[in-house]
């Protein structure tokens, strides 16, 4: 195990995406610290693991896209390796996606985004409503239709967290469990942090990972700090008795009353049914009205829900950035990088952020993936940088 006097990189973060960034340091040979009072937790533990770069597709987004995708191809081999490397199953299922629609006037989304997806060179197929139950019988006899995706899976994100912590710790990675109060700036360059218990680590460079915290870090310059905002996601979880199994066999999800919801079935038996979008700032207080929503809008879905008991309500705060695409790179202070910001698509992203920055760590060159989603593009000293 490293020592933490002089380690080569500081991750000020200890979420996926913290973790994926320190693992691959490490196994490129850099002494790496994470500090974190609680390793794997953050909003991992509220996620769905929806990998669904086709059925998440969203307009002015098409750059967004292309990351998406090839996080998506990567992830096979990443869930062996992590696998591997851990000794820990992530719940990875190739299981498919179906996104349906509920009346007329969703149907008629469903098929703009199903002429997106064409348009972008996704693979997706148009079902009937009857098509539609048949894949999934469990589904209300009111679906007018669905888009079905092979290529959108899922995993488990306690499950890769967990995994994630194992395998850093195998690869020598060292644990901080205590929170940053302060970068430290010396020279016009980042050169650690101050922590909460009062030690100070200098490091040779400083990846802020902090999620939806990664805007308050204290000591950052102002045009330096991230424009990340949290946006609230309340989440249930519900266990399918053996007697309903198998309930789902694959995600599905629809637009409800201008509201996304989906239903995610675990091997396990755990059935996650999500998400609110609430900006709220940091509340993450679980309400009735979101219970409620999630519950009316998924059993207008899916009808035999109610039959199922509810063993968990969460609320969790997603990274957002005002383009809604990750931070990835150095900033405008020297020392200093950013993996954050990444949304919705945290889990999603995890094994491309970790390649990436890995890569700019070791080498000092950001690869050219991540080149559209530099921090400097929300610089007010930006400078034009080659893609």
């Amino acid at each position: 195990m490293h020592t933490d006097r002089s380690p080569d990189v500081l991750i000020v973060g200890g979420g996926i995406i913290g973790l994926v960034t320190a693992w691959r340091s490490a196994q490129r040979g850099l002494r790496t610290i994470v500090v974190d009072p609680e390793p794997g937790g953050g909003a991992a533990q509220v996620a769905a693991g929806m990998l669904a770069a086709v059925t998440e597709l969203h307009y002015g987004e098409q750059m967004l896209l292309g990351l998406n995708l090839e996080s998506a191809r990567r992830y096979p081999a990443f869930a062996a390796e992590l696998t591997e490397a851990s000794g820990q199953e992530l719940g990875y299922r190739t299981c498919g996606t179906l996104a349906v629609a509920l009346d007329a006037d969703d149907r008629a989304h469903l098929r703009e985004l199903h002429a997106l997806q064409q348009r972008s060179g996704l693979e997706s197929e148009w079902l009937t409503g009857r098509e539609c139950r048949r894949l999934e019988p469990m589904l209300a006899p009111g679906v007018r239709g669905g888009l079905r995706v092979e290529g959108d899976h899922q995993v488990d994100p306690r499950r890769l967290a967990k995994a994630l912590v194992t395998a850093c710790e195998r690869a020598g990675v060292g644990f901080r469990r205590s929170r940053v109060e302060r970068l430290r700036v010396s020279d016009d360059r980042a050169t650690g942090a101050e922590l909460e218990d009062g030690a100070v680590l200098g490091a040779g460079q400083v990846v802020v990972a902090a999620g939806s915290l990664s805007g308050r870090l204290a000591g950052v310059p102002g045009d330096v700090l991230p424009p990340v905002r949290p946006v609230k996601g309340q989440v249930l979880r519900l266990t399918v008795p053996g007697a309903y199994a198998p309930f789902l066999s694959r995600t599905v999800r629809a637009v409800v009353r201008g509201s996304d919801v989906y239903l995610v079935p675990r091997e396990n038996g755990e059935l996650v049914i999500g998400a609110t979008s609430e900006e709220l700032g940091w509340d993450t207080t679980v309400t009735a009205g979101g219970v409620y929503q999630l519950l009316r809008d998924a059993h207008e879905l899916v009808p035999g829900i109610t039959e199922l008991p509810l063993t968990e309500t969460r609320a969790g705060l997603r990274p957002a950035s005002p383009d809604n695409a990750p931070l990835l790179g150095p900033t405008a202070l020297p020392g200093l990088h950013l993996a954050t910001g990444h949304h919705r698509n945290g889990v999603l992203l995890t094994p491309v952020t970790g390649d990436v920055m890995a890569e700019l760590l070791a080498t000092g060159d950001l690869p050219a993936e991540a080149r559209p989603f530099s921090p400097l593009r929300f610089s007010p000293l930006r400078q034009e940088q080659p893609v």
